[in-house]
């Protein structure tokens, strides 16, 4: 999930910080041509690799590419997400299935296939992206907040099974974050929102990205099965 917005400035940022080979997975590989661009720009060496986080054929696939392509696979970040919002009584299966499938299903699936060459390397950093949802649900959003407090144990579940192999995974849950879809808010539903943020404004994607980046990189090797909440202090467990 790496076209645009979190998944990009992730990109960038990890880039900025020193990876020097930095793959960018979307649905359609024509979607990433900005990323790449923008990390070539840094210097960097950036690819553009088609994957369909809700197929596991196309997963296998990307991965084997790039381990063709690049030999091993240091750091993967789970980012890819959908919401399919709506009232428990009226939500349809299909609805609650989707979300669930790329949510949550398509990190376990992608968790799955890199884990089986960091293990042969035994070395590696998996971080998922999670939301302040699935700590704290949100009316409307019982498939999101369900595929996210979701894909929270299945971080802590795995970095348990993979330790012993020096693979560290963890999560970031981020809050409210400036986006195409919080642009089109009204100012009276934004200041709605701003009443329950201490630090009151909305988060930015580079607020993620950094946490990424820590979570990847070298200083945080001892860290693992966690989950770092970046909301501005929206929620405080």
């Amino acid at each position: 999930g790496s076209a645009r917005g979190i998944g990009r400035a992730i990109c960038e940022q990890l880039a900025s910080d020193g990876v020097d080979n930095i793959v960018v997975c979307d649905l359609k590989a024509e979607w990433c041509g900005e990323t790449v661009a923008a990390i070539q720009a840094l210097g960097k060496n950036a690819v553009a690799v088609e994957i369909n986080v809700g197929d596991a054929a196309s997963i296998e696939k990307g991965v084997d590419e790039v381990i063709a392509k690049f030999g091993q696979i240091d750091i993967c970040v789970n980012n890819a997400g959908i919401t399919k919002d709506g009232l428990l009584m009226r939500m349809s299966e299909e609805d609650w299935d989707a979300v669930l499938d790329i949510n949550l299903k398509g990190a376990f699936l992608m968790t799955k296939a890199v884990a089986k060459h960091m293990m042969k390397a035994r070395s590696g950093a998996i971080v998922n992206i999670a939301s302040i949802i699935g700590l704290m649900g949100n009316a409307g959003q019982c498939n999101y907040a369900a595929s996210k407090g979701g894909l929270i144990a299945l971080t802590k579940s795995s970095a348990r099974e993979l330790a012993g192999r020096n693979i560290r995974i963890n999560a970031i849950a981020p809050g409210f974050i400036q986006s195409k879809m919080t642009d089109v808010l009204t100012d009276e539903v934004k200041a709605k929102m701003m009443e329950n943020i201490p630090m009151k404004r909305l988060g930015q994607p580079s607020d993620i990205a950094k946490a990424v980046s820590f979570l990847a990189g070298d200083n945080a090797t001892y860290i693992t099965g966690q989950v770092l909440s970046v909301n501005g202090g929206m929620l405080m467990p």
